[in-house]
């Protein structure tokens, strides 16, 4: 079993920054591809940002790419998600994902169906 646990959320003006952090339980983390998803007010849960195990490869989504950054430290056994040049539309519960069968130490998971493991969320708001 693997827990999540999200923190670093919280109120921003448009503009700012913010980390957030997800901390895994378990020993397995350094096999995991890990991803952020968010789920803004009254919309689906959306992919934002995912990284392979070994680190060595990310996937961003079109509308985060260049403000947000994914990086992971498996000896921590923790995912990192940098957000940067925050607007109110990114104002949603960001949700830190685990895939603990991706096949490959390079491949970045990036589906709803491919996370086996969630944690609680974060709730991030961008002020305007």
């Amino acid at each position: 079993q693997v827990q999540l646990v999200e923190s670093g959320g919280g109120l921003v003006q448009a503009g700012g920054s913010l980390r957030l952090s997800c901390a895994a339980s378990g020993r397995s983390f350094s096999s995991y591809s890990m991803g952020w998803f968010r789920q803004c007010p009254g919309k689906e849960r959306e992919f934002v940002a995912g990284i392979s195990s070994s680190g060595g490869r990310v996937y961003y989504v079109d509308f985060v790419k260049g403000r947000f950054t994914i990086s992971r430290d498996n000896a921590k056994s923790t995912v990192y998600l940098q957000m940067n040049s925050l607007k109110p539309e990114d104002t949603a519960v960001y949700y830190c994902a685990a895939d603990s069968r991706a096949l490959t130490s390079e491949y970045v998971s990036h589906f709803k169906y491919e996370f086996d493991y969630w944690g609680q969320g974060t709730q991030v708001t961008v002020s305007s």
